[in-house]
């Protein structure tokens, strides 16, 4: 048991699946249950308490460039890659000590930034390695074990600019060729080929005509689904795709994939290898948001 004096600001920082990637912001995000937890445990009576919301408001902010790093704005946000990668900028008068529970990516993005503004950090983490769902390690074959998805987006400025930051940008990011491959009973392969002259959404088109996973039948039923996605409309009202997105957080991707004829077949041959992929759950308990 780690016993914090009264001085000390317990920062909690919650790195969810899907966005948090990109949206790593430093912070004192604690929720309400674990508040009190942490008050009785450690004795912590002043902490800033951190208000959340899922919604694209900026509301309550007073930072033009904090607007700049929620809701809508920031998906599309160049400008946070050069943030990430400079660092608060500038040292606070006033020397806190500060312990950070978790040594995840967004732990460890806090900690650096408040060490550079001149605090006094230490880290809490259980397991005996950092980095959270972006750690690995090797088993007894020497074969690389990965906790979550090591595979990034373009538009991951955040992320980019902290690898800028330490050293990593260049030797440890590595190009992918945009191949979904699929490896099936009996070792049949089959893939989501997204190489195009022409980007998205011509190129997703594609990918899903030719792709050996689905049936023509299967085929259909995605082309039904996904043709009213929030992928589609934000193509041409990004807000309103966004809104979307973000409504689809209390239902399952299987609720809302079958809700307009789409098939179980699609879901066991293709969502269902992506999902695990990206949160080691299957499509009955991932989030449709995700």
């Amino acid at each position: 048991m780690v016993r914090l004096d009264k001085n000390v600001v317990l920062s909690l920082m919650l790195c969810l699946s899907g966005s948090s990637y990109n949206n790593v912001v430093s912070g004192f995000v604690v929720p309400n249950h674990v508040h009190k937890h942490i008050t009785s445990t450690f004795g912590v009576t002043n902490m800033q308490m951190v208000a959340t919301s899922s919604s694209s408001s900026a509301e309550g902010v007073q930072s033009e460039g904090a607007k700049k790093q929620i809701g809508n704005d920031s998906f599309l946000n160049e400008d946070l890659m050069s943030r990430a990668q400079n660092g608060p900028g500038k040292v606070n008068k006033e020397k806190l000590k500060i312990g950070i529970v978790g040594a995840g990516l967004a732990g460890m993005v806090a900690a650096m930034d408040l060490a550079d503004a001149g605090h006094d950090v230490e880290m809490f983490e259980l397991r005996p390695y950092v980095g959270g769902k972006v750690s690995s390690w090797l088993d007894k074959e020497g074969n690389h074990i990965e906790m979550g998805l090591h595979v990034f987006f373009g538009c991951y400025y955040n992320l980019f600019g902290i690898m800028k930051r330490t050293g990593s940008f260049d030797s440890n990011l590595r190009i992918k060729e945009h191949v979904h491959t699929f490896v099936n009973a009996g070792g049949h392969l089959g893939a989501l080929d997204f190489r195009f002259p022409i980007g998205a959404p011509i190129s997703g088109m594609q990918a899903f005509i030719k792709t050996e996973q689905l049936g023509l039948a299967d085929k259909f039923d995605n082309a039904v689904r996904l043709g009213t996605s929030p992928i589609v409309r934000a193509l041409f009202d990004f807000d309103g795709g966004m809104d979307m997105v973000r409504e689809l957080d209390d239902m399952t991707f299987t609720e809302w994939f079958t809700q307009l004829g789409g098939s179980k077949g699609s879901i066991n041959r293709m969502w269902d290898p992506i999902a695990y992929a990206l949160g080691f759950i299957d499509c009955d308990h991932i989030s449709a948001r995700a």
